[in-house]
């Protein structure tokens, strides 16, 4: 145990004392956390009882190479998950949650040397300190307009309701563009898909 650092909502630091873990995402996992935002991260069919300890210090990892792209803190577990297709172990009970304290899944940071050797490993908390001072604290918040247009035939203005919320939830984030842009400045509008900037102008394909 030691004294640690880790950033508040606010910008400004707090010192705790806490272990420090480094919890690797599995296959796949990366994509579904930056896709949808979740306020936790529970991971399912770890192999070994895991030792941490809520309030222990997390970050959370991507593989090849290694990069940092969240911050967290253990939580107490909160029993079994509802079914989530991103994970084939939803419905087994959460081995160790996760509250995010700071995500950085657009633009993670290479963890240097830091090698997990497993789905989740100890950290040396001084590492986790030289980690979350570089990440520094999160950007001040603004306002954006999200927008997604879908053009629906149907037979009325309910009808077509209903046949917008069933192509989201059918095609959902991984195909269906997301149009973005700052409050006050529509013409600053980009479209994201998978999370991702996306060109939606044919024109500017050929």
């Amino acid at each position: 145990m030691t004294t640690d650092i880790a950033h508040r909502a606010d910008g400004t630091s707090r010192a705790s004392s806490a272990g420090a873990w480094a919890v690797l995402l599995p296959a796949g996992r990366y994509d579904a956390e930056r896709l949808v935002h979740h306020d936790t991260l529970e991971l399912t069919g770890l192999d070994e009882a895991v030792r941490a300890r809520p309030g222990d210090d997390v970050l959370v990892l991507i593989d090849d190479p290694v990069r940092v792209v969240a911050l967290g803190r253990v939580a107490p577990p909160s029993g079994v998950r509802p079914d989530d297709p991103e994970d084939p172990q939803s419905d087994r009970e959460a081995a160790l949650v996760v509250t995010y304290t700071r995500r950085v899944f657009d633009e993670p940071l290479p963890a240097g040397q830091l090698a997990p050797v497993g789905p989740v490993t100890p950290l040396d908390p001084a590492v986790h300190r030289a980690l979350a001072e570089r990440l520094g604290p999160p950007p001040p918040r603004r306002t954006w307009l999200v927008s997604l247009d879908l053009p629906i035939e149907a037979d009325s203005p309910a009808e077509a309701a209903r046949l917008f919320w069933a192509y989201v939830q059918e095609l959902g984030p991984r195909e269906l563009p997301a149009f973005v842009s700052p409050a006050g400045d529509e013409l600053a509008m980009q479209a994201f898909v998978l999370g991702a900037e996306a060109n939606q102008d044919p024109e500017e394909d050929d």
